[in-house]
């Protein structure tokens, strides 16, 4: 893989946009005149809970898979993750015809290992407070001779997700929005935003970037306050956005979103679930609570959408049905 200390470019993202077309689906970017009335400007969401696997992580996955000379991706690919980049890998590495195994925590979603096990990939649980996932996923590698897949802090993978950032300034041109003022996605590790990020530097440089994180996991948040890579504070925190739990952002991350990105928020699981609840009922979408937490910032009012041109990613759909069931249970109708 390109050297670790690199950092991918806007040339990057696009030769990973050649790899992943005929692969990847061009989701759509939606847009609710429910929700334009009632925060006063326009937002379009980008929907990727209508990607291959329910997920934005399988654009990183592929191209970083694609991106292997052949004699090495022969050998197979190891990969660790709560669910979505796991799966990611899982479905690429099913394409190439390779082997795959993921390191997944031992209370990851049940539909999240379900999944990737049905791409024929093997998993391996851990413990996620008490085992290191590092080191499970070196120890594979060794064994097999494989090659790990990082879920962000990889080069080829941020360079994918970056993908979406050339789909949604094509989209929103498309719409007659030819002027995006800020756009607002889910952050853990950071190689959604890192990749979004180099693609609207380049197609839409006045667009302003935040990151949307779960109340004790807004990690994210504080470092760009601080202008350096800060930790998760309280090792007892628990969240129910369990794909965003990544202890503090990326060492490859980090540089790129910092120069692009004015501040981070932070959203309540309730408001995570109420975002869940609106996304089925006033725009058909499912999305999962991580998936969701951009949109609860817009919902919650954290994000100022008056007389501007908001751009909302929704990451991911795959939830566990009992907890979805629960989030429309308790989240208020929209109308």
């Amino acid at each position: 893989m390109t050297d670790a200390l690199s950092l991918p470019t806007f040339t990057d993202v696009e030769a990973a946009a050649a790899r992943l077309a005929g692969v990847a689906v061009r989701t759509p970017l939606l847009e609710s005149p429910l929700l334009n009335e009632r925060l006063g400007g326009r937002v379009l969401i980008k929907a990727e809970p209508l990607q291959r696997t329910g997920s934005f992580k399988f654009r990183g996955a592929y191209n970083a898979l694609a991106s292997l000379p052949e004699h090495q991706r022969r050998r197979g690919v190891v990969a660790f993750s709560s669910g979505n980049h796991g799966q990611g890998v899982a479905a690429a590495a099913r394409l190439f015809d390779v082997p795959a195994v993921i390191v997944m925590p031992s209370d990851a979603p049940a539909i999240k290992i379900a999944a990737t096990r049905a791409q024929k990939a093997e998993v391996v649980t851990y413990d996620r407070w008490t085992e290191s996932r590092e080191d499970i996923g070196a120890r594979l590698c060794e064994d097999m001779g494989a090659t790990l897949i990082k879920p962000f802090d990889e080069p080829a993978v941020i360079a994918g997700q970056g993908t979406m950032g050339l789909e949604i300034a094509v989209q929103a041109a498309e719409a007659g929005a030819h002027r995006i003022d800020r756009l607002v996605a889910p952050f853990s590790g950071g190689g959604m935003l890192a990749g979004l990020s180099l693609a609207l530097e380049q197609l839409s440089p006045h667009t302003v970037i935040s990151s949307a994180e779960p109340e004790g996991f807004d990690d994210m948040a504080r470092s760009l306050a601080a202008g350096e890579r800060l930790r998760n504070q309280n090792p007892a925190a628990r969240s129910l956005c369990d794909a965003l739990m990544a202890p503090m952002p990326g060492a490859l991350t980090f540089p790129i979103i910092r120069p692009r990105a004015d501040r981070g928020y932070a959203v309540s699981d309730a408001e995570a679930k109420a975002a869940m609840a609106f996304a089925f009922h006033a725009l058909k979408l499912v999305v999962e609570p991580g998936g969701a937490v951009a949109l609860a910032a817009v919902l919650s009012g954290k994000v100022n959408c008056r007389n501007r041109t908001t751009v909302v990613v929704c990451s991911g759909g795959n939830v566990d049905p009992a907890v979805y069931a629960k989030a429309l249970a308790e989240g208020p109708l929209p109308f």
